[in-house]
């Protein structure tokens, strides 16, 4: 009897032994990374309180984990719930499951780093922080109507964000849990850094308003594709300005339009919009962009020229005339070419 007593026994330690290396293989399998030959990078930004649960749902509908449930058993092992730090992290979806438990445990949290090129609008902008999931996207747009630290920002009804213009063109290291109040009060406490008390004896010295110089250098950030054209075409606009002259900026159309359009018809310039410089006189309600310092400083130092037009040829490089038939023989010339 005893002799019987031991080998079920010891059948029972064989089949628990098979069990348990059947339940490590299946664990371990599934617990292989999602793309091992890929490394596209996902943020997942972990809540105070979260638990090893919400975590894996969340890591599986970032297509990080392929069975949540083995996330959880690894995750309880390591002890996950009690070592949770709070914040953003970054993983790969070539990373195992222990990897991304190990990275987790340790509270290895991440900053994004986030360039802001010149010339970007606020919905371009917004679409940048979409790709790099960075914030809420919707939050973004709201605030930028809003959003107004500095009293040389004020707009009116007509403007579409008051924000815009002041959105610093660099590269930023965004803090974890981070808020979308404060990524942009980052890039707009920038600006006025960057803009400082010379610049601004400058655009006093020229009867312009920050606004102005800012709302200048958007167009002339949009128009310019050569550096050495930015003060003169910003010559040209102000020219304009002082002659009362419609500005007929193609680039204020494409703001209206939301797109570059490479050629604009006669329909685009009648649309109803006080941004439409064609159809309005004076400057457009605000800037029409986020200007780097070369372009405020082509304004503040814009070209003593008696330039009224300019016309791009297919290189980018502009053709200035002092008259409109000049204007009309430089637009043939271009088309010739």
């Amino acid at each position: 009897m005893l002799m019987v007593s031991r080998k079920l026994g010891t059948k029972w330690f064989l089949l628990l032994g098979i069990l348990v290396i059947f339940f490590g293989s299946l664990v371990y399998g599934l617990a292989k990374p999602v793309k091992p030959t890929t490394k596209d990078i996902a943020y997942v930004s972990i809540k105070p309180g979260m638990t090893a649960d919400t975590i894996g749902n969340l890591l599986y509908e970032r297509n990080l984990i392929e069975n949540v449930f083995v996330f959880r058993i690894i995750a309880k092992i390591h002890g996950l719930d009690n070592t949770l730090k709070a914040g953003d992290y970054s993983f790969t979806r070539d990373m195992s499951v222990m990897q991304i438990v190990d990275k987790l445990a340790r509270g290895e949290i991440t900053q994004r780093q986030i360039t802001i090129p010149e010339g970007y609008t606020v919905d371009q902008i917004v679409l940048l922080f979409k790709e790099k999931q960075i914030g809420d996207p919707v939050k973004f747009k709201e605030l930028a109507r809003s959003f107004i630290p500095y009293s040389y920002m004020a707009a009116n009804a007509a403007t579409v964000y008051p924000v815009e213009g002041y959105i610093f063109p660099d590269t930023y290291d965004i803090g974890s849990g981070a808020t979308e109040e404060e990524i942009l009060a980052l890039m707009v406490n920038e600006f006025d850094k960057r803009f400082n008390a010379e610049m601004k004896q400058q655009a006093n010295q020229l009867g312009l308003s920050i606004r102005d110089v800012v709302t200048l250098a958007s167009l002339v950030e949009k128009e310019a594709r050569i550096d050495s054209d930015r003060p003169i075409i910003a010559g040209v606009f102000l020219n304009r300005l002082k002659n009362n002259m419609p500005l007929q900026s193609c680039a204020t159309i494409q703001y209206i339009l939301g797109y570059p359009k490479p050629e604009l018809t006669i329909q685009d310039t009648e649309i109803d919009s006080a941004y439409n410089t064609y159809q309005h006189s004076g400057l457009p309600p605000g800037p029409i962009a986020n200007p780097g310092l070369a372009s405020i400083q082509a304004v503040l130092n814009a070209a003593d020229t008696d330039y009224l037009y300019f016309v791009a040829d297919k290189k980018g490089h502009h053709r200035f005339s002092k008259t409109y038939e000049e204007h009309l023989s430089a637009i043939e010339q271009v088309q010739k070419e």
